[in-house]
């Protein structure tokens, strides 16, 4: 991997962890439907304005039946999830609990193929729950009245990620870039009948706004054109970087921008967390130019 990659890596996993701070900000207030309705929205007038630029189609008549599948698990709802656990959880729990994805991705890939999960990956999995449950555990956060059904939506989200990886995998060949487009779109309208479930609790200020585009535009639009852009440079076979690095930025957001306390608890819970997924994947890091990317939770 060549400076100029590695440089979009950092930057993407930034953006991404920035992802659980900016709806840790917006989500309290507005709620998790307004909130994401906003942001599908929003990135989908980016994607909308970049394809048109770019002369990027989506062909909605052969494929809006996978753009409302892939939407559906990769957007609306682990968004939503996400979004719901926001109002409890901090960001550095959230961006650590979304790294579990890869790990429930090789546990439903071993369970959709009939295979028995191995001794390394067994140990990941042990591993995982392990830092999940010390991580939770021993930080304030569990003391939050609904904090228990907050990390199960978030897990669930992370579940969520990971069959929309099994679909993609299994699905007709689509245009990445008219994925990211067509999904925001049909995510859009899904999250529509949801809204009447969630009333925002506050109101407007500029803070809240700048939070809510930041997650459209910048975490869900000029991420993706960044994401597709490493594909392109080097690869999509099996590293998973982005998904390792945006707990790293999730915690440091969260404890610059928000005062979130970071305990010997965040630092153990995670890299057990991240040991664990490593294991179940075989995660092995390289930074050759053989080292690849592969979609990533975010």
């Amino acid at each position: 991997m060549n400076t100029a990659n590695l440089l979009r890596l950092i930057l993407l996993a930034a953006i991404w962890g920035g992802s659980f701070l900016f709806m840790r900000i917006s989500a309290p207030v507005l709620g998790p439907a307004v909130l994401i309705e906003l942001r599908v929205l929003f990135a989908a007038l980016f994607l909308a304005a970049v394809g048109l630029v770019l002369k990027k189609r989506l062909h909605l008549r052969a494929h809006w039946k996978h753009y409302f599948i892939l939407g559906f698990f990769n957007s609306a709802l682990p968004f939503l999830l996400f979004a719901f656990a926001a109002r409890t959880l901090s960001a550095s729990v959230l961006s650590v609990l979304n790294a579990t994805a890869p790990m429930w991705g090789a546990l439903l890939g071993a369970v959709w193929s009939r295979q028995a999960v191995g001794l390394k990956s067994g140990i990941g999995l042990v591993l995982g729950t392990v830092g999940v449950a010390l991580l939770v555990g021993f930080d304030h956060v569990a003391a939050r009245p609904g904090a228990g059904i907050a990390v199960a939506a978030a897990l669930l989200a992370a579940f969520s990620y990971s069959v929309a990886s099994l679909y993609a995998r299994s699905a007709k060949s689509v245009e990445p870039f008219a994925n990211a487009h067509g999904t925001m779109w049909t995510s859009a309208l899904m999250v529509l009948p949801v809204l009447p479930l969630f009333p925002a609790t506050g109101s407007f200020t500029p803070g809240i706004a700048a939070a809510v585009l930041a997650l459209g535009v910048l975490c869900s639009g000029i991420a993706y054109i960044l994401y597709f852009k490493l594909i392109e440079e080097v690869g999509t076979t099996s590293a998973l970087t982005v998904t390792f690095l945006n707990p790293v930025f999730g915690i440091l957001w969260g404890a610059l921008f928000l005062h979130e306390t970071i305990g010997w608890y965040t630092i153990v819970g995670s890299a057990i967390v991240l040991v664990g997924t490593a294991l179940v994947t075989g995660f092995v890091p390289r930074f050759g130019r053989a080292a690849a990317l592969s979609a990533p939770a975010k």
